[in-house]
């Protein structure tokens, strides 16, 4: 079973569906595609904060270890190191992307795969529509504060309670 991240990007409209249409899944875990293909991995998201980051800390160290007389296969390994870090956290890049730019997470929902995830979501969000719906043409309640107020410091429902 895979856990996605659900994203709603800010409102335009109040339309529900052109709503649902723009919602994103983020699948969580290892991103291969982005462990073999760092940068262009981030480009194709659109990732351009995180790129420029990645290239300046990709730079810093290299220029470090070349600084501090490492070799080549310990530069090697270093950039191996990079590129897995990139891989695991691939997910949390995007959602702190999307955080940035506004967009709303909706919340968590678990699949086999995207498909059956995008429908057990959209099954619990269009019962949430119905329900706010309902809600929204059923009679206001109005709720007034009791008569009496005590100050009641501790644990017992009114002053003097017995223990």
């Amino acid at each position: 079973m895979a856990v996605y991240t659900v994203f709603e990007p800010p409102a335009r409209t109040g339309n529900a569906a052109e709503r649902a249409e723009r919602i994103v899944f983020i699948r969580d875990g290892f991103s291969w595609s982005a462990f073999l293909f760092g940068p262009v991995w981030l480009l194709w998201r659109r990732l351009w904060l995180v790129l420029v980051l990645y290239a300046a800390l990709t730079t810093l160290v290299y220029v470090g270890l070349r600084y501090a007389g490492v070799g080549a296969v310990g530069q090697g390994l270093v950039g191996f190191l990079i590129a897995l870090l990139v891989g695991v956290e691939a997910a949390t890049l995007r959602r702190f992307t999307l955080a940035r730019k506004g967009w709303r997470e909706l919340g968590i929902v678990i699949g086999d795969d995207l498909e059956s995830a995008e429908r057990r979501f959209f099954d619990a969000w269009v019962a949430g529509q119905a329900e706010r719906t309902l809600q929204a043409s059923a009679p206001a309640t109005v709720l007034r504060p009791p008569a009496h107020r005590a100050d009641v410091i501790g644990l017992f429902p009114e002053p003097g309670g017995g223990r």
